[in-house]
Parts: structure tokens; sequence; C-alpha cells
């Protein structure tokens, strides 16, 4: 089960992944994009760390609330508002929710991936944080389907991170900035699908 500690310890390993790969998510970023996705990830986890800090929200809903609202009011760019959106989406899925088992976290990241998908209005394989999340997701739901523990539910889900984030590379970008390269952006990791896979592989560290 993960309660409000689990997830602000998620929270909290989220902002020093961020920290750790702003260099490495601003470099892919700059092959296909305006070179400031690993910024603006650990510019708004940090405003993210200092929100929770000062409001100390009391239960699970109100900290994915805290954290949406953070990274919609500091991060730049389409990061801010997609990675809002998808935290917005978690924390309405987390109401009245004190504790969440394999089947919640599940439903977690399913609500976050809808409101990214009509947020952003990507589908598969347009070369986006979609190519990283919805193979995971549907790796997760099969997991839970066939009564895996959470952990395993996480390790599967982030295997298929990893490969829809390595399957970008080969992908022409369809939407967003990197749209704007046409066939300029074939041979490059989209950063979107990179930061989506380091936010589900430190849930999976820290929730097994």
């Amino acid at each position: 089960m993960v309660n409000r500690d689990n997830l602000l310890a998620w929270i909290d390993a989220l902002t020093q992944v961020y920290a750790d790969n702003k260099q490495y998510l601003t470099q892919l970023d700059s092959n296909i994009g305006d070179a400031d996705h690993g910024i603006n990830m650990d510019r708004g986890f940090q405003a993210v760390k200092a929100d929770l800090a000062k409001t100390n929200p009391p239960d699970i809903s109100s900290v994915l609330k805290t954290v949406a609202m953070a990274l919609i009011r500091t991060v730049g760019g389409a990061s801010g508002p997609l990675y809002g959106t998808f935290f917005m989406r978690a924390s309405t899925a987390c109401v009245n929710k004190n504790e969440l088992g394999p089947a919640d976290v599940v439903a977690l990241f399913e609500a976050g991936l809808e409101g990214i998908i009509q947020r952003g209005k990507a589908e598969l394989n347009d070369k986006t944080m979609v190519d990283a999340q919805k193979p995971a997701l549907e790796a997760m739901k099969q997991a839970l389907a066939d009564n895996n523990d959470l952990q395993t539910i996480l390790q599967k889900g982030v295997a298929a991170a990893e490969e829809g984030m390595k399957n970008t590379i080969p992908l022409q970008a369809r939407k967003g900035r990197a749209s704007y390269l046409g066939e300029r952006s074939i041979g490059h990791q989209d950063p979107g699908a990179t930061s989506s896979y380091l936010m589900l592989k430190a849930a999976a560290d820290l929730w097994a």
C-alpha cells in the first residue's frame, strides 16, 4: 500500500532525479526542442518541494494537487501544463483515499495519462511523453489483471516505458516544438518520454 508519506517520498525523489538529470534532459531537448526541458523540470520540482514544505497538504489527493499547481505556475513550454495536468488528474483519482493499493496506483497513472492526452492531443508514435506512458500503463493494467503485486506491476510498467522511450528515436515528431523539424527530428530520443520514464522508475524504485 502507498500512503501519504510514500507519495511525498516519491515527489522528493523526483526532485532529486530531475536535478541529477537536468543536463541530460536539456541535451536531449537541444536536439529537437528549445533546450530547456531539463532546466524546466528541475525548476518545477524545486518549486514543488518548496510548496509542499510550506503548505504541508494533509492527504494524498491534496499532495498531488499541490504538485500540479506548482508545475503549472513555474514550468514553461509544454511540459508544465502537461505534467501539471497529469498530477491534477491523478489527484482526482485519489480523492478520499488514505492508502493506495495496486489498483489505485494504476488508476492514478491512468488518470494522469488521460489528462495528458486530452491536453496535448498526442497519440502513440507522435514522439512525445505518451510514447513512454501509454505502453507503461498497458503493461501495468495487464500485470494488475494477472494479480501481480505492486512491485511487479511497477517493474513491468518501467520496462515498457523504457522500451517506449527508446522507440521514440526513429520516429518523426508529429507534435510540439520537435514537429517543426520534420525529418530532422528522426534519430533523437524524445525528452518528454525520457522524463516520463524517469518519473515511473522513481516510483518503482521507492514503492518496491
